[in-house]
């Protein structure tokens, strides 16, 4: 079990960022968290002794830390820890009951990369009309399907800076086989500096080396996009 201050002298807003449950999952992203952090912000608060964290480890402690358990307790079982009212017991089931449902949704149908204008579409909405860099990646099968999309690093006005250890680590853990890079000119700009040129030319190589092929990189603008598939340089 991981280690949190005394709950009963220091409270969550005064622990380091990166041990607050809310901080953790925006900074380093919902998988890092525990079954416990995750419960711990459907509460949202203890009790004036207790932290949401503490109660919710105590809670998870009660079912063995077993989450199929847990959803299988009543509102009444739920409210019988000091700290859980009605509507924070109703919360946890509601909750639980999504995560529940969410296994017999339809997967939706995964769109398929032809061209680059269908990549574009895709990257455009989270590269558009932002006053600063950001470097993304769209992920895909063999067959170039989407798998997902992939936020690898956020820079100032004219500048990113990407980590190839990084970008083929989310390759890897996405179970990519293709990569198409994205990133945008705040500038308007579609022609690629020398050190857009430079990294492409990196990441493709090393790609190469690990299985892994980039297909093409895109530098998107609120007016447009460039290819360096579509230009030949690539």
């Amino acid at each position: 079990m991981e280690n949190y201050p005394p709950t009963n002298k220091l409270p969550i807003t005064a622990w380091a960022e990166d041990d607050r449950p809310r901080e953790k999952l925006s900074n380093k992203g919902r998988q890092t968290l525990t079954d416990a952090e995750l419960l711990a912000i459907l509460l949202g608060s203890g009790s004036r002794n207790e932290s949401a964290v503490s109660l919710a480890q105590r809670i998870m402690e009660s079912v063995q830390n077993n989450l199929n358990e847990l959803g299988k307790r009543s509102l009444s079982e739920l409210m019988k820890f000091k700290g859980v009212g009605e509507a924070k017991a109703i919360t946890i089931a509601a909750a639980l009951e999504l995560g529940r449902r969410r296994q017999f949704s339809t997967m939706l149908e995964r769109p398929v990369i032809k061209s680059s204008r269908d990549a574009y579409e895709i990257i455009a909405p989270r590269l558009t009309d932002m006053a600063h860099e950001e470097f993304w990646m769209l992920l895909l099968n063999k067959g170039n399907k989407v798998l997902g999309q992939e936020k690898i690093s956020t820079g100032g006005t004219d500048a990113t800076v990407v980590d190839s250890k990084v970008v083929f680590r989310k390759a890897i853990e996405g179970q990519a086989i293709n990569l198409i890079l994205c990133h945008n000119h705040p500038s308007g700009t579609l022609r690629p500096s020398p050190a857009d040129l430079d990294l492409t030319k990196k990441l493709k190589q090393a790609g190469e080396i690990i299985g892994i092929q980039v297909l093409d990189h895109l530098i998107v603008t609120d007016a447009g996009y460039f290819s360096f598939a579509d230009e030949g340089i690539l």
